[in-house]
């Protein structure tokens, strides 16, 4: 069994927000390889694993099309809000990308705490797609914009375009801190899981698809891996 996976991802919409607009939203040309762990852990995860994405393929045009959405100006907690009070609803802009098809290729990196073999997770995974299972409904950046996924059928190629992104949104590190607490997150161990808390840090990586593919330098997983804190093998 070769130890790579590869994944066709598409869907209707599809927007990859990039940090530095605070207002409203702007998509990146491209899934982001911390979107494409997501939506695999989405649908296969073991505290044991780590999904790494090597290489992103756009098997369509990019395509980007300007809607105006209504939302909310802060989200929901032990303290409920109506919508419709005064100052809750803001009308925003948002650049996404329009009929999106990807083709993810990743790897599970084993930690050093499992005995188990690699080939026992990508045979788990490979029945829960086969199988059309999932954790949580797969999404393309955005919950509402819903993803469709199933294994490639060999024929997939990347479109033969060429285009510099620039910096692009690696994944964001949860490093655990007695002094800076400003949240708090689970983290797992041989003997089960805690709460800690800590901080987020956002990792990017100078981004460039050539002829279609994306390629992911895989030194930026050794560094967040060491930024968590997690033993690899």
């Amino acid at each position: 069994m070769s130890e790579e996976i590869k994944l066709k991802i598409w869907g209707d919409f599809a927007c990859f927000t990039r940090p530095e607009f605070k207002v409203d939203r702007f998509t990146y040309p491209i899934m982001t390889p911390s979107a494409a762990r997501g939506l695999l852990e989405s649908i296969f995860w073991k505290p044991e694993i780590r999904w790494e994405i090597r290489e992103v393929w756009v098997l369509k045009p990019v395509r980007e099309i300007v809607i105006v959405r209504n939302e909310i100006s802060r989200r929901q907690n032990e303290r409920p809000f109506f919508v419709e009070d005064a100052g809750q609803r803001q009308q925003r802009s948002s650049v996404i990308l329009k009929d999106v098809e990807y083709l993810v290729h990743a790897d599970i990196h084993l930690l050093k705490r499992t005995e188990s073999p690699k080939a026992k997770y990508l045979d788990q995974f490979t029945r829960r797609v086969e199988r059309g299972q999932f954790y949580s409904m797969p999404y393309l950046g955005l919950r509402e914009f819903a993803a469709y996924y199933s294994f490639p059928l060999g024929g997939e190629k990347p479109v033969d375009e060429s285009l510099t992104i620039g910096q692009m949104l690696f994944d964001i590190a949860r490093c655990e801190s007695s002094g800076k607490k400003k949240m708090t997150f689970i983290k797992h161990y041989e003997d089960g899981s805690r709460i800690a808390t800590g901080y987020s840090r956002s990792l990017y990586f100078p981004a460039r698809v050539e002829r279609g593919v994306l390629k992911i330098p895989s030194e930026g997983y050794r560094r967040l891996y060491r930024m968590e804190g997690i033993d690899v093998l």
